[in-house]
This record gives C-alpha cells, sequence and structure tokens, in this order.
C-alpha cells in the first residue's frame, strides 16, 4: 500500500483530484497565455520548479506555517488576477506564482509516503505542467472576445471559491 502510496500515477492523480490545485494550475496557464510572451513558459515553470522546492520542504520535515490559508489564497489572488487581466512583469508574476506553488507543494510533500518520492514527485510535476498546458490552451481557444470573457469570468468564479473556502 505504501508504494502505491507514492507512485508515479498516485503523484500524477493526485492534483486532479483536489480542486484547490486544479483550479490554480489553470489559472496559471490562462494568465501567462493572457500575459503572452516569456509569461507562457516563465510561470509554468516557476511554478513547478517552486512546487518541489516546497515538497522537497516537506518531506525534509519541515514544517511550515500557513499552507491551508495560503493554498485558498492563492486561488483568490489568481483568480483575480486573471478576472482583471492584470499585465505584469514576468519577474513579478514569476515570484507571486512561486510563492503559491511553494505551499502547493508543501501540501503535497505533506501528504506523500517516504518511498519512491522521485516517481510520486516526477508524476505531481507532469501532472501540473499538463494542468497548466490545459489553461494555455483554454485561452488559445477562447482567444475571441467572448471566450475572454468567459476566462475572465472563470477567473472571478475562483477568486470567490477560494473566498468561501477560507470563510467557510
Amino acid at each position: 500500500m505504501m508504494e502505491h502510496a507514492s507512485s508515479f500515477a498516485s503523484g500524477f492523480i493526485h492534483p486532479l483530484h483536489g480542486a484547490d490545485h486544479l483550479v490554480a494550475m489553470l489559472a496559471v496557464g490562462v494568465w501567462g497565455a493572457l500575459a503572452g510572451g516569456r509569461a507562457i513558459r516563465v510561470w509554468p515553470m516557476a511554478f513547478v520548479a517552486m512546487m518541489l522546492v516546497g515538497f522537497a520542504t516537506a518531506v525534509s520535515g519541515i514544517a511550515v506555517p500557513f499552507v491551508e490559508p495560503a493554498i485558498w489564497s492563492s486561488l483568490v489572488v489568481l483568480g483575480l488576477l486573471v478576472a482583471l487581466a492584470v499585465n505584469a512583469p514576468v519577474w513579478i508574476g514569476a515570484a507571486i506564482i512561486g510563492l503559491f506553488a511553494f505551499f502547493h507543494g508543501h501540501a503535497h510533500g505533506t501528504e506523500a509516503a517516504t518511498s519512491s518520492l522521485l516517481a510520486y514527485a516526477s508524476g505531481l510535476a507532469i501532472a501540473t505542467g499538463a494542468l497548466h498546458a490545459a489553461g494555455i490552451g483554454l485561452c488559445r481557444v477562447g482567444s475571441n472576445s467572448i471566450g475572454r470573457i468567459a476566462l475572465r469570468t472563470m477567473g472571478a468564479v475562483a477568486a470567490f471559491g477560494g473566498i468561501l473556502a477560507m470563510v467557510a
């Protein structure tokens, strides 16, 4: 059972089961695509890299406070960045995304079993990248004015969902 809980497949499937991770990953991809240029590549890479740092921090036994509030805050902030189509410099977007990614990774790391951590983390990173790509794809498909309104509305819904999760 322990081996299954830390397999590549388990790591890959894990982010697909949590609405918080799913929504945040899609938002990173959508925001990157809305911003265009280097943000399309840099912001998802920043998320995956810092998520793995947070993961490693957790599996090393280092406790970090406010993990859950930071995850819910990521939905609010990333949702608003998409809803408002904020055009941030690439490095600022990467810093914002990286900060939230650390907490997402820490949460995943505390849930991971100790055997086959590399396989689990690999699955987690690939699934996260795939969710970013799906967000970018949504933005590409919805590139007309109606699609952009729909994507920005999705961002507002994500932000509202994050607020609801915080007060619940």
